[in-house]
């Protein structure tokens, strides 16, 4: 018997592999979740007029192995007619803004606009690209991944592309998250050849087979050349079909149950919630590590302190609608680099990416993130959020009218920051666990990525490891 801990993506994810790769006793594998139902931080809503707001993720890419795993996913979960792909050449792929010095600036994204100054950048990036050639290597262990970049590239490089970058992706600081976990194709091209740029040609140049794709919606992505994708009613139908398909399939959710403890003895795991204890052979836990750290504590306080060493940051989303189109010009959206000392990290134009009826115009607005503490102090309140989310949109986009309807989300710990030494933290991690034959395995964004894909990717690791164990 298998008990999850987490009924966020990761903890679904691993209940429906357990399922599909032969766990199918009955009983055999029990979901414990917290919250009153499923999909952790993935979380949509949709107003009576079919308005759709994102909460937390609202596109997932398809490219690389992961993003395979996860198409596969929803073709098994029959939701391929629910894909919403937006292709290459789409405004949203191509326009990516940065505000700085109180003006929007078009990132590069042509092979021409290389060689050309754009503004706010120093010089053209092709000679960024000549200063990586020509500085010696740094032989480390980690770095952050400003510091990589502005050693290799230029300040400029680090500043205005990089810092928003990881605002972006972790709502972190560039100064702190680690280039070896985060970015680290980068930083092995570089201890390995000595440049960037020659590890990526390096790269070209070997011959990987891909493996045959199992999934046709893979092969239509492909073929359509989609960037990214959500689904029809928003992102939060995946964990809502895989919750619905797992009961069809035998498993037991345990919602309102939040975790107690957890104790180990003679090979077994007892979990004990508010309601039940849950006797099993395995642990797979979709808990943030900051979660899951107090719950071994008592029995295992080296794992439990290595767990709690994680840090997690708190982001403010303040989706808006205003009745008309108040974009001046369709994009993605532009991020703001933390040198410019704004209160948001960054503005999504979700109706650009995805029209809404009547011409509205649909903005999600975050803050918060690393800078929390900066900006609000310890505590986010959601009037404060919202009235630094109107301000700084109508601000910046020049927008007259007020939004005739919002949406305000105040996500605690949400986002895991792989400051430096994240991947020796981990590596301690797994150690320990291997080390004490700790009948566990651990999934979620806590330690192989904070994208949807990543998580996925890592309960589908995680459960190929287990059945393979079952069947020795």
């Amino acid at each position: 018997m298998v008990t999850i801990l987490g009924g966020g993506i990761s903890g679904l994810a691993a209940a429906h592999y357990a399922v599909k790769f032969g766990i199918r006793a009955p009983k055999a594998i029990s979901l414990v979740e917290a919250a009153p139902e499923v999909g952790g931080w993935i979380k949509s809503t949709i107003r009576p007029d079919n308005t759709l707001y994102e909460h937390g993720p609202r596109t997932i890419r398809p490219k690389g192995e992961q993003g395979a795993a996860t198409l596969q996913l929803v073709e098994e979960l029959g939701l391929s007619k629910k894909v919403k792909p937006i292709r290459y050449g789409h405004p949203a792929t191509v326009n990516r803004l940065i505000y700085v010095n109180k003006q929007l600036y078009k990132l590069p994204s042509s092979l021409s606009s290389i060689f050309l100054k754009i503004k706010p950048f120093d010089k053209p990036l092709f000679l960024a690209a000549l200063r990586d050639l020509s500085t010696p290597k740094k032989s480390c262990v980690d770095e952050s991944i400003y510091d990589f970049v502005a050693r290799r590239f230029g300040k400029d490089i680090a500043e205005y592309a990089i810092s928003p970058l990881i605002c972006g992706i972790c709502a972190g600081d560039a100064k702190e998250v680690s280039v070896k976990f985060l970015m680290k194709s980068l930083f092995e091209a570089e201890q390995s050849h000595g440049s960037v740029l020659k590890g990526m040609v390096a790269a070209m140049f070997r011959k990987e087979e891909k493996p045959p794709s199992m999934s046709t919606l893979v092969e239509v992505a492909r073929e359509q050349k989609w960037n990214v994708w959500s689904l029809e009613g928003g992102l939060q139908l995946l964990p809502k079909t895989m919750a619905a398909n797992l009961k069809d399939d035998g498993v037991t959710i345990h919602l309102n149950s939040p975790c107690k403890s957890v104790s180990f003895e003679h090979g077994r795991i007892t979990v004990k919630t508010n309601k039940d204890e849950i006797v099993s052979d395995h642990l797979i836990s979709g808990l943030p590590a900051w979660q899951l750290a107090p719950l071994l504590s008592s029995q295992h306080p080296e794992l439990s302190h290595l767990l709690s060493c994680i840090p997690f940051v708190t982001v403010g989303v303040v989706n808006l609608k205003f009745p008309r189109n108040v974009l001046r010009e369709p994009a993605f959206g532009f991020l703001v680099p933390p040198s410019q000392k704004m209160p948001i990290l960054g503005i999504v134009y979700d109706s650009c990416c995805f029209p809404t009826a009547g011409d509205c115009t649909v903005l999600t607005v975050m803050m918060g993130g690393r800078f929390l503490n900066e900006h609000f102090g310890k505590n986010l309140l959601p009037q404060t959020a919202l009235h630094t989310a109107i301000k700084h949109a109508k601000d910046i986009l020049g927008i007259s009218v007020d939004p005739c309807d919002y949406n305000i989300s105040i996500s605690e710990k949400c986002i895991p920051q792989y400051v430096v030494g994240h991947d020796e933290r981990r590596k301690k991690i797994y150690d320990y666990i291997k080390k004490h034959k700790l009948p566990i395995s651990l999934v979620g964004s806590s330690y192989e990525g904070v994208g949807v894909n990543d998580v996925i990717m890592s309960s589908l690791k995680a459960v190929k490891r287990l059945s393979a164990t079952l069947r020795s």
